[in-house]
């Protein structure tokens, strides 16, 4: 093949097809020498075609471009470049190591990546990485593959853009989801296999799938061993990306030594839009893959590394704000393009709708790694005109700063942990939680009222990927992580959960039933909670990952869905079903502005009002663990279009029973139950609509450890 080379364009960045070919361009401020390999396959150890840069015709201030015939969708290809190794001085630029380019759409596979060659310095140097290394290998290298138009149908598909108030999230692993046999799956472990369990999904009630990171990642760079199985240990939750633009291979069912990875995963967005359910993609740009200054050069390293990295003052080594070694440069104006065009990306092409971001704190940051009162990145993400209805969810720290409630840029919704943490310890029987409790249900008015937010920019939740599942929350006191090798060390050790008198399964009838009705106490709370729900994969039949509480690695039955849970905990998985309709029925618990509670000018209550179970306005006694609620369902309240029920709510996270005097239903209704979570499955919980008349009573007998809602209509 004959190719004809010009000197192309500097915009778009990434590899563009064109009529006659295809356009390359490429950032580096400080490189001297830049250049384009092709390759005909994905392992190949030699280019086909090599093209150096000239700097004076192939670039354009800081952009390195040229256009080559005959190039087209499909064409493998990587850079190299040259310019100072000076790590002292934050340079560390090194011909001999083959560059993946930041904006490749699609990363070859179907082979073993190798690594090991990819340092820039010499790993048996006494020098360390002050040494130079001149070793290749280009065939362990992934390629980066052209991809232009690839012709994909989607449909008419357009964006969902579900308010947050309607939102109810699922989040989970693609691979997890369906890679256990029980699954029942043509296609486990896959987008596909994602889209086979929309039934699932439909009937559970969730609107939204958040997905843990499926960009590009190195699923074999540990190695460390399973000290019980003695399997080597794998990157399984991909917490480290490779390539921020490109889908990973490994989910999908296509071949993926071309890029058909991006259809794959276009075909999984298409089938869960068809259904009504939107994609939220967790997305990690506080740091990359290449680690701290003794980690491997694959791209950004490579390619400028005073630029894309937080520096610190000894320019040889890294700011570490994400525990992993480096932090991304996220506020540098390049930096900053790279990720708005990286977001824009997957919503315009790939129609994702939304983004949750892994330690987001770290886009606060500044040059120096301060963290900013006015940081660029999060109001540009969040004004985006391209980006404005997409959903923008921030885990609002990272291992040195906290943000809950104060992240900046507006519109961000945020992971509230306090809800998690204040959640747990009320249902364990802590004491003085009530007041903690009656804060997470309404919304979290403490966090988010004051800068202008609403209730659902709190994403409510008891469980994620990150901690024990639910199951694990009430079956274990402490972490059980030695399966990761790191003797039990890694994962949290406040997770403020109990095993009720025995540690891990167990067939004592007593401790489970106690186990259970704390799971439905749980589930209710959270799904019946002002806010957002974030529903943790699997939690709605107890999933258990054997009290392992950071399965980053386990890459097994562990993390796997074992689907037979399902039918063990039929009771439970229906409890979730009906709390989920429950929550969509009525526009009570989906309110978009806070309570009022009392109007002092009036001296009367509103939409909401606080009783001790004695029925007498609550005093807040840090010593009882009884909580009342009754919630106004009037049209006026609630700003719906029409009347709701007014609901009371009961909690009691006491080991004793106690009787709650009921105050009048308001609105000359008469109450009826709801839910009970004391109660047998199926009279624990009601359909909406079909709840239980009581007869009248002046109080309800609420069990230990248990949760009551009534409900009144007229």
């Amino acid at each position: 093949m004959i190719i004809e080379a010009t000197p192309g364009k500097p915009m778009p960045l990434g590899a563009a097809v064109t009529q006659t070919g295809a356009n390359f361009a490429i950032f580096s401020r400080n490189a001297t020498r830049v250049w384009l390999m092709l390759f005909d396959e994905p392992n190949d150890d030699n280019p086909s075609h090599q093209f150096e840069l000239d700097p004076l015709t192939n670039r354009t201030g800081d952009i390195w471009h040229i256009h080559l015939t005959e190039v087209r969708h499909g064409h493998l290809y990587l850079y190299r470049m040259d310019g100072p190794y000076e790590p002292k001085q934050g340079h560390r630029f090194n011909r001999h190591k083959p560059l993946l380019d930041p904006y490749a759409r699609a990363l070859s596979g179907g082979f073993g990546w190798d690594f090991s060659e990819a340092y820039a310095y010499d790993r048996t140097s006494p020098q360390g990485d002050l040494s130079f290394s001149t070793t290749t290998n280009l065939a362990g290298m992934p390629k980066c593959i052209v991809y232009g138009d690839d012709g994909f149908d989607w449909q008419g598909d357009r964006p969902l853009n579900r308010p947050l108030n309607e939102t109810i999230i699922y989040e989970t692993h693609v691979c997890s989801l369906t890679g256990h046999p029980s699954a029942n799956v043509p296609h486990p472990g896959t987008y596909l296999g994602v889209a086979e369990k929309i039934p699932y999904f439909k009937e559970l009630g969730v609107t939204a799938i958040e997905l843990l990171p499926i960009h590009v990642f190195n699923e074999w760079e540990f190695t460390r061993f399973n000290p019980k199985t003695r399997e080597l240990l794998r990157n399984y939750w991909g917490y480290n990306s490779l390539g921020f633009f490109a889908p990973n291979n490994r989910y999908s069912h296509r071949d993926d030594s071309r890029g058909e990875q991006v259809l794959a995963f276009k075909e999984m967005v298409r089938a869960l839009h068809q259904a009504g359910l939107e994609v939220i993609l967790d997305v990690v740009f506080n740091h990359t893959i290449e680690g701290n200054h003794l980690g491997p050069t694959l791209s950004f390293r490579g390619l400028d590394n005073r630029i894309y990295y937080l520096l610190e003052d000894d320019l040889r080594y890294y700011k570490n704000f994400s525990g992993v070694g480096n932090s991304l440069n996220c506020n540098h104006p390049i930096v900053r393009d790279f990720i708005i065009d990286c977001l824009r990306y997957w919503v315009l092409e790939m129609h994702v709708d939304g983004f949750r971001f892994d330690l987001a704190t770290s886009l606060s940051r500044d040059r120096w790694g301060h963290l900013s009162g006015n940081p660029a990145l999060p109001a540009r993400i969040a004004e985006d005109p391209l980006l404005r209805t997409a959903k923008l969810i921030a885990e609002p720290w990272d291992i040195a700063g906290y943000q809950v409630g104060n992240f900046p840029g507006g519109r961000w919704a945020e992971w509230n942990d306090k809800y998690r943490d204040e959640v747990r310890q009320y249902w364990r029987g802590d004491p003085g939680l009530t007041s903690a409790l009656a804060t997470r249900l309404a919304g979290s008015a403490d966090l988010y009222y004051a800068n202008g937010r609403s209730p659902n920019h709190s994403i409510n939740f008891v469980a994620c990927h990150d901690g024990f599942t639910l199951n694990d929350v009430v079956s274990y006191n402490v972490k059980h992580n030695e399966m990761n090798g790191e003797d039990n060390r890694d994962g949290h050790d406040h997770n403020y959960s109990y095993n009720y008198g025995f540690e891990g399964p167990t067939h004592n009838f007593r401790i489970e039933a106690i186990r259970s009705r704390q799971v439905k106490n749980f589930l209710a709370t959270l799904l019946l909670s002002q806010g957002t729900p974030m529903l943790n994969g699997g939690d709605e039949f107890r999933r258990t990952q054997q009290g392992n509480n950071n399965a980053y690695c386990q890459a097994n039955e562990i993390s796997w869905y074992n689907w037979s849970f399902r039918e063990t905990h039929a009771n439970i998985f229906r409890f979730t079903r009906l709390a989920i309709a429950q929550r969509q029925a009525h526009p009570l618990f989906r309110r978009t502005t806070f309570f009022t509670g009392r109007d002092l000018d009036k001296d009367q209550y509103r939409d909401i009002r606080w009783y001790s179970s004695s029925g007498r306005d609550a005093d807040w006694d840090p010593t009882d663990k009884r909580l009342m609620c009754l919630l106004d369902g009037s049209k006026e309240e609630t700003g719906a279009d029409s009347d709701d029920g007014d609901m009371l709510m009961m909690f009691n996270s006491d080991v004793r029973s106690h009787l709650f005097y009921l105050p009048l239903a308001p609105h000359d209704g008469h109450w009826h139950l709801l839910l009970d979570t004391s109660l047998p499955s199926p009279d624990d919980i009601h359909p909406p609509g079909q709840e239980i008349e009581l007869a009248p009573i002046i109080a309800y007998h609420v069990k230990p450890r248990s949760m009551v809602v009534l409900i009144s209509t007229w």
